[in-house]
């Protein structure tokens, strides 16, 4: 690992970071970087949580419906596994609206018709309700299984059911993006039992070939567009992809990231954004995310 550790990364993120990410996203760099605490972080992240127990209200920034919406609640389950608050009775209204949601053969919606009434991304349009999604049922169950504080819903029929309806999705499919990859590797990453060991371990050999394939991690540090490169798929050493990473290319993506960073202080992101403020808020959370990432390799 290479020993380069600019001060001045930390220093000019946190200089953006108090002038212009939003105050989730503050208390997240506290969090990690100044011993803030979870209590500030969860804090931050309450406003957003609707009477339905799902969260809404442009926290997933190319959403900014008010209306909980599944990816939403995703992001908010991020935010509570990066601080460990599980624990806390914000998880009483994920849950809630969690079963709310779930379809009558499993699965979530990938977005509800809602989010047309307001401004969104044009991936985000929903032309039908009820339809249910790999994105983001597998990340949702995999962080919901990854966890040990909350356990009483494990053996409800509408955790259950979506289980058996992330199983069917995997069998004789491939993933079809990053997003999908994602899904995978939380699921799989998760899930126990006989049926994981019976199942599982065909599932893993078609995520590793398809993540050594053309359309899987990128190695280019230099690709342009809306790409995902080796850092994306391992933030942290201990990333399940790690393993099909060599330390060189690790490097190589490390001193890109570095080399990325904005004059502000700030990163961007890759993608167009829904509005200004939108571009704003996510380049407040990529920012974290990036700091995150060089803090796990010991690049600050």
């Amino acid at each position: 690992m290479a020993d380069n550790k600019p001060p001045e990364v930390l220093e000019q993120a946190r200089k953006f970071i108090y002038s212009s990410a939003r105050l989730l996203d503050r208390m997240r760099f506290a969090y990690h970087f100044e011993n803030g605490s979870k209590e500030q972080v969860l804090n931050a992240l309450r406003p957003y949580q609707n009477a339905d127990g799902g969260f809404g209200n442009a926290l997933e920034p190319d959403m900014r419906c008010p209306q909980s919406q599944p990816v939403t609640t995703e992001m908010a389950l991020m935010v509570i596994k990066e601080v460990e608050g599980w624990d806390s009775n914000i998880m009483d209204g994920v849950l809630s609206y969690l079963k709310g949601i779930t379809l009558d053969n499993g699965g979530f919606p990938r977005a509800t018709t809602k989010v047309n009434d307001y401004p969104h991304a044009p991936w985000w349009t929903t032309e039908q309700d009820g339809i249910p999604s790999l994105n983001p049922t597998g990340s949702i169950i995999g962080m919901l299984l990854g966890q040990r504080v909350r356990t009483d819903f494990l053996n409800e029929d509408w955790f259950a059911k979506n289980i058996s309806f992330l199983w069917n999705c995997l069998e004789d499919s491939v993933p079809g993006d990053y997003h999908d990859a994602a899904q995978w590797m939380s699921f799989l990453g998760n899930v126990e039992g006989l049926e994981a060991d019976d199942r599982g371990w065909k599932n893993w050999r078609v995520l590793d070939e398809w993540l050594a394939g053309p359309n899987g991690i990128e190695k280019n540090p230099h690709a342009e567009g809306y790409v995902h490169k080796v850092l994306d798929y391992a933030p942290s050493p201990d990333s399940y992809a790690s393993k099909l990473i060599q330390s060189e290319e690790l490097n190589l993506h490390l001193d890109w990231m570095i080399g990325n960073q904005l004059e502000d202080g700030g990163w961007d992101i890759s993608f167009p954004a829904v509005s200004t403020a939108g571009h704003q808020e996510w380049r407040g959370w990529l920012t974290v995310e990036n700091l995150k990432t060089l803090k796990a390799y010991g690049r600050i």
